[in-house]
């Protein structure tokens, strides 16, 4: 049987997703079965540009609980930056939690199929609380990606709410080398170590 392996926190991520859901569900006391949960796997909502006002980067994973939904970074001991044990978010990254967040709760499944009218109705909302950034256009790929992860989002989680979308750093670190850092307001911080599951550097991806 063939072996995948891999190296870095995108792989690190994607071990995480397959074999520790459980660790972030029992986090927020969430009762759901991993196997019910949905996952999207490092979503692209546009590289951040000064061209382009309404791309917001990549998430390293979105999961969508029937209770929840987590907004997931990683970060890996090998290569996190943190000070005197703490750990910071960039400012890039809290905003795009913000404008996600936003998106999930002005969305509503009547304005599939009619994007223009979401963006007529709260184009003018969205860029006084975001300094000028728009909503994505009708017919951009970034609209067509944003209304279908939206949709099938409020098809697992029926009630989304501010406070059941869960801003959450996945902190993968060896617990023989190195311990988990405090993270700031905002995120919640949850350490899974890796160093049972790792064969030199590299995490056994499948089987």
């Amino acid at each position: 049987m063939s072996k995948i392996f891999g190296y870095g926190e995108d792989a690190f991520t994607l071990w995480a997703l397959k074999k520790h859901t459980s660790n972030i569900l029992e986090h927020f006391q969430d009762k759901t079965k991993p196997s019910d949960c949905l996952t999207f796997y490092r979503p692209s909502f546009g590289r951040q540009s000064k061209e382009s006002s309404s791309v917001f980067g990549e998430f390293d994973a979105i999961l969508v609980s029937l209770e929840n939904v987590y907004l997931i970074e990683s970060k890996w001991d090998n290569l996190a930056v943190f000070r005197n044990g703490e750990i910071t978010i960039r400012r890039e990254q809290e905003i795009r939690h913000q404008i996600f967040s936003w998106y999930l709760t002005h969305w509503n499944k009547r304005y599939s199929n009619d994007w223009g009218s979401f963006v007529k109705e709260y184009q003018d909302d969205f860029q006084k609380k975001f300094d000028g950034k728009i909503i994505a256009r009708s017919g951009k790929l970034l609209a067509t990606n944003l209304e279908f992860i939206l949709n099938e989002i409020l098809e697992k989680c029926k009630r989304v709410s501010p406070d059941n979308i869960k801003n959450v750093l996945l902190f993968f670190y060896n617990a023989e080398k190195s311990k988990p850092p405090r993270i700031g307001k905002g995120f919640t911080l949850i350490p899974i170590d890796y160093s049972k599951g790792i064969l030199g550097n590299f995490v056994t991806l499948y089987p």
